[in-house]
C-alpha cells in the first residue's frame, strides 16, 4: 500500500491516478473482435469464446431446461437472501416513477413531457471469479418496471460450457428469458450488431473489466447507447479519528476482493487512524479466500492523509469515486458538500457492501471519475423522455409573431411561413 501524507495540489492528479489501461492500449484487440462479429456474426462470437473463455459451444443460447436444473442447485437460503434484495430493489426503483410534466406555457400553448421505455436493452453480466449474480437484480429490475419489451442477458460461460446456476436462477426470478452463453467484447458485439442467434438492441447494461468497458464505448460508435463507462470497481473510505478502523479495512478489502485492477482509498485526517487501519487490512486479508487478488489490488492502493476536512473532500471530489465512504464525526459536512461520487455510504454500520446487494440502490456505477459526468443505473436509464405540444388558435395568435420575428431573425423563411399562413387562416 502507498501512504501519501499532505500532498501538494499540483501532485494530486498523479497521486490519484487509476491502474487502468488507456483506450488506446487495448482498442486495437476490441476493434478487431467488432469487425469480426460485424461480418461472421455467430461464427466470429463462437471462435472468440473457445478463445478467450476456452470452450466451444455449438449453441449460446440457454435453454429453459439448462434454467430449470441450475434453480435446482440454488440453497434456499441463498434464494430468501436473493428474495429480500429483490424486494428492496424494486421498493426503491419503483418509487423512482414519475408523472407526466404538463405546463400551459402561454395560454393555449399546453407543452407536456412523457417518458417511455428503452425498446429493447442488452444486460451483460459478468461470469469470471466472481460470477455477479446482483448484478442481475440491479439491471433486470428496473427494466421490467419500466417495461421495456425486449430484454436479453448475456454472461461467460465456464470451461464446461454453462452459467453460473445462481446467475440462471436469478435471471428466471426477473423474468428474463433470452439468455445467452457469451462473454466480453464478443458479447457486447453481438449485442451491437445482432446475430442469428443474438438480438441487436438499443442500449447495453453492465459493468465489466477493462475491455469490456472500451467495448462498450466503441459500441456508442454503432449507434447503441450505453449506460455509462463502467469498469474495475473503486472505493474510497474518509474516515477521521472516531471511525471504527475495523470496519474501515474490511470495507477497503471488500473491495479489492473484486479484481487486480480494483482500487481503493482511504483518505484520513489522523495519522492513527491510518495506521491502525493498514494494521486491521494486514490482519484481515491473511484469512481471505480471495486473499491473492485482493493483495494485488492494495498495491494499487493509495493511504492519504491531510490536515482537515475541507482539504480532504477537494481531494475526494477531484477523484470521483465510485462508491464514497463517509465515517466521520462531521459526517453532515461531507454529505452536503460531496459533488462528485457514484454512491454514497454514510456512518459506521453503512457498509458499501449494502448498496452491493441488498439495500436497495443500485450497485451499476460509473467509475474512472466518470461519477464527475455520469449517474448509476436508475429506472429513468431504461426511458427516455419525449416531449409533446398542442397548441390551440389562441395560442397561435399569443406566440406567433414572435416565432416570425425569430425565424427572420436567423434567415429561415420557411420556418416564419408556417405560422404566418395559420395566422392568416385565423384572420379570415
Amino acid at each position: 500500500m502507498n501512504i501519501v501524507k499532505n500532498p501538494k495540489r499540483t501532485s494530486w492528479e498523479q497521486i490519484l491516478q487509476r491502474p487502468t489501461q488507456t483506450v488506446s492500449d487495448i482498442e486495437t484487440v476490441v476493434s478487431e473482435v467488432f469487425e469480426a462479429v460485424k461480418k461472421e456474426g455467430d461464427a466470429a462470437v463462437t471462435k472468440f469464446t473457445q478463445q478467450f473463455d476456452k470452450v466451444r459451444l455449438d449453441n449460446c443460447w440457454v435453454a429453459t431446461k439448462e434454467v430449470e436444473e441450475a434453480s435446482a442447485l440454488v440453497s434456499k437460503e441463498l434464494k430468501e437472501a436473493i428474495d429480500l434484495a429483490k424486494s428492496n430493489i424494486e421498493k426503491f426503483h419503483k418509487a423512482q416513477q414519475t408523472t407526466p410534466v404538463i405546463v400551459e406555457t402561454t395560454n393555449g400553448v399546453t407543452c407536456w413531457q412523457e417518458k417511455r421505455p428503452i425498446s429493447s436493452v442488452g444486460l451483460y453480466i459478468p461470469g469470471g471469479t466472481a460470477p455477479l449474480f446482483s448484478t442481475v437484480l440491479m439491471l433486470a429490475i428496473p427494466a421490467q418496471i419500466a417495461g421495456c419489451k425486449e430484454i436479453i442477458l448475456c454472461s461467460p460461460p465456464d470451461e464446461n460450457g454453462t452459467i453460473n446456476p445462481t446467475i440462471l436462477y436469478t435471471a428466471s426470478l426477473c423474468g428474463i428469458t433470452k439468455i445467452y452463453k457469451v462473454g466480453g467484447i464478443q458479447a457486447i458485439a453481438a449485442m451491437t450488431f445482432g446475430t442469428d442467434s443474438i438480438p441487436k438492441v438499443s442500449k447495453i447494461f453492465g459493468p465489466g473489466n477493462q475491455y469490456v468497458t472500451v467495448a462498450k464505448q466503441i459500441a456508442t460508435k454503432y449507434g447503441v447507447a450505453i449506460d455509462m463507462p463502467a469498469g474495475p470497481s473503486e472505493l474510497l473510505v474518509f474516515a477521521d479519528k472516531t471511525a471504527n478502523a475495523s470496519f474501515v479495512a474490511s470495507d477497503l478489502l471488500s473491495q479489492a476482493e473484486h479484481g487486480i485492477d480494483s482500487q481503493v482509498l482511504l483518505v484520513t485526517t489522523s495519522i492513527k487512524m491510518l495506521e491502525l487501519v493498514q494494521q486491521e487490512i494486514e490482519q484481515q486479508l491473511a484469512v481471505l479466500p480471495r486473499k491473492a487478488i485482493a493483495k494485488k489490488a492494495i498495491e494499487n492502493s493509495r493511504f492519504i492523509y491531510v490536515d482537515n476536512d475541507k482539504t480532504a473532500l477537494e481531494l475526494i471530489n477531484e477523484y470521483g469515486p465510485e462508491h464514497f465512504i463517509i465515517c466521520a464525526e462531521k459526517e453532515d459536512f461531507f454529505v452536503e458538500n460531496v459533488e462528485n461520487a457514484g454512491s454514497v455510504f454514510i456512518g459506521d454500520y453503512t457498509p458499501e457492501s449494502a448498496g452491493d446487494y441488498a439495500s436497495g440502490t443500485n450497485h451499476t456505477l460509473p467509475t474512472n471519475g466518470y461519477s464527475k459526468v455520469y449517474s448509476g443505473v436508475n429506472l429513468d436509464s431504461f426511458y427516455k423522455s419525449i416531449t409533446f405540444q398542442k397548441i390551440s388558435k389562441e395560442g397561435i395568435q399569443n406566440i406567433g409573431k414572435s416565432i416570425e420575428i425569430m425565424a427572420d431573425a436567423e434567415g429561415l423563411f420557411a420556418h416564419k411561413n408556417a405560422v404566418s399562413l395559420r395566422l392568416k387562416e385565423i384572420n379570415k
